[in-house]
């Protein structure tokens, strides 16, 4: 979806896309053993942070604690961890509620997605982002109103 804000005084009219970021992204802004993912992620969370266009899902950071706490080579102590996941408090999290399952189990059915991914599609198109920033996902592929992006 996109949104219109004022920005720069009055009759200046901003347009700026809105869009979602799976859990990888969100991985790979924290994990310097792979550069190049690392400043792509890196620039995409800020830029979107700055620009108030992000969403992101307590599904996503979730995940991401217990990815950066435990899977990957070099781990973050928790405590860094949650100060991670506190920078994203001013930015649109959406919640997992009843309606959320009810639509990721729809979509994962017709579009033939695991329920996971599924509930993070859903979670976009409730937050009205048009973008899905993700590396596990069929790059491009459309979702209902969600176009799948690997910035990767």
């Amino acid at each position: 979806m996109l949104l219109w804000e004022k920005r720069n005084g009055p009759g200046k009219i901003f347009m700026k896309d809105r869009y979602f970021i799976d859990t990888n992204i969100l991985v790979y802004a924290n994990d310097k053993s792979e550069k190049d993912k690392y400043n792509k992620a890196k620039k995409l969370l800020l830029n979107g942070i700055i620009n108030e266009n992000i969403a992101v899902s307590a599904q996503v950071l979730s995940e991401f604690y217990v990815t950066v706490t435990q899977k990957i080579k070099k781990t973050l102590p928790a405590d860094i961890a949650k100060k991670e996941i506190q920078l994203f408090k001013a930015v649109d999290i959406i919640d997992i509620d009843f309606h959320l399952i009810i639509k990721a189990i729809n979509i994962s059915h017709k579009h033939s997605l695991s329920y996971w991914d599924s509930l993070i599609v859903a979670a976009a198109q409730k937050a009205k982002c048009n973008i899905l920033y993700t590396e596990d996902m069929n790059p491009d592929q459309t979702i209902d109103s969600v176009t799948i992006k690997n910035p990767l």
